[in-house]
């Protein structure tokens, strides 16, 4: 990563409601001015799905429907197609929101791990359960999101484009939770280091781009996706526990960005934008960091996607966050 890339303070995690591509191009945009994202819409249903849309980006790997989830099959089929088709119909209406736009714009893709405990080989068995599978679909992955990142630079020419992978199952892969097909058994655990360097190698084809790493699950691996190359890693907030702190510590210090997860993702009251980073200032407060660092080390986002929410609580969930990020830089006591 460029060591002069500065984050913006506030952005979403990627999925929004409803299955309008231009209503959704239009919230993202406007919603954060300088670092807007590409919306998901899995509300379309299967290929707009967060494992769907990603198979579609495959290369060389096509994946299809079954009624036990994403499998991976010989040819592209409808499915394909589909999840193709509304990423089209998504980068056609976020290109017509950015005319001219020159700033941060982030991306979203299924990290290596999370695909791999997702797709089903033919055999029924997720391809976690073996290596070689494991390697050709990371490889694959790398390669079409390779080709995703040039058409979205081609598109909006001025973007600095953000890529952020999310991998809500790599906890369980690396603990040996991922369940077999027939639901008794589960997954051995893969070896930190083969996850680490198949991580790196995914990283490695954003070139000097930044790449979040995003999970909501508890226990994120800080150490290990700093060590994978991520520039910055996203949570949920309101699952770090103590047991936490010292990794967070010294990924600040690392220069690692931490997107904090603050706004919850589905409707309930919001509190006042101060009240929404009070968690923040209490983590930084127990970790002794200097509190004018935390606008420099931290951007603001919803604990996790807004596709389980109202359209309403979508758009006042993200303006919330642009506004509790504005109280973190005027006020970080």
């Amino acid at each position: 990563m460029t060591a002069d890339f500065t984050f913006a303070p506030a952005t979403g995690v990627g999925s929004l409601p409803g299955g309008d591509a231009r209503e959704a191009a239009k919230t993202a945009t406007g919603s954060f001015e300088d670092f807007p994202f590409l919306a998901e819409l899995p509300a379309r249903g299967p290929g707009a799905d967060m494992i769907g849309r990603t198979a579609g980006m495959l290369v060389e790997l096509y994946a299809r429907v079954e009624p036990s989830g994403w499998r991976i099959g010989d040819r592209p089929g409808r499915d394909t197609k589909r999840a193709r088709s509304w990423l089209g119909e998504d980068l056609d209406a976020i290109e017509e929101f950015t005319q001219g736009y020159e700033g941060q714009l982030k991306v979203q893709a299924v990290g290596p791990w999370t695909l791999a405990a997702a797709l089903e080989l033919k055999n029924g068995e997720a391809a976690l359960g073996d290596p070689g599978a494991c390697r050709d679909l990371a490889g694959s992955l790398a390669e079409g999101l390779r080709q995703h990142l040039a058409e979205v630079q081609r598109r909006i020419p001025g973007a600095r484009i953000v890529l952020q992978l999310d991998e809500p199952s790599l906890i369980a892969v690396l603990r040996g939770q991922i369940k077999t097909a027939s639901g008794y058994r589960t997954h051995r655990a893969v070896d930190r280091q083969i996850v680490e360097a198949t991580l790196r190698d995914v990283v490695g084809v954003h070139g000097d781009g930044p790449v979040v790493v995003h999970s909501c699950a508890p226990d994120v691996p800080f150490a290990l996706l700093r060590r994978a190359g991520a520039a910055a890693i996203s949570f949920d907030l309101g699952l770090l526990t103590e047991r936490d702190d010292d990794a967070i510590g010294e990924a600040v210090e690392s220069g690692t960005r931490l997107f904090a997860g603050v706004v919850p993702g589905t409707d309930g009251p919001l509190s006042d934008p101060a009240g929404s980073v009070m968690g923040v200032r209490t983590l930084w407060r127990r970790l002794g960091l200097h509190a004018g660092l935390l606008a420099e080390a931290v951007t603001v986002t919803p604990a996790c996607g807004l596709a389980g929410a109202s359209p309403g609580y979508a758009r006042k969930a993200l303006a919330h966050c642009a506004q509790a990020a504005r109280s973190l830089a005027d006020n970080p006591e």
